[in-house]
């Protein structure tokens, strides 16, 4: 399974599912991140830790922990 937490930097890919439950899978699903939507990898924070997201027209930065569960299809 491949997760945005294994991206490079450029790197467009379409979501397959989002991982996890309740209240932290709602959260991440609130940002815009649902099945289907094409997120693009803008850039890492200097210890790769947040992520710069591109995601329906905005940018949006997520911690590697909460990417790991948002599985992906290049």
């Amino acid at each position: 399974m491949k997760t945005v937490k294994d991206m490079k930097t450029g790197q467009k890919a379409q979501v397959i599912k989002v991982h996890g439950e309740g209240a932290l899978r709602r959260r991440i699903m609130d940002m815009g991140i649902t099945k289907g939507v094409e997120i693009h990898l803008r850039k890492l924070a200097p210890l790769g830790d947040p992520m710069e997201l591109s995601v329906r027209g905005y940018e949006l930065s997520l911690r590697k922990a909460d990417a790991e569960m948002i599985e992906i299809v290049e």
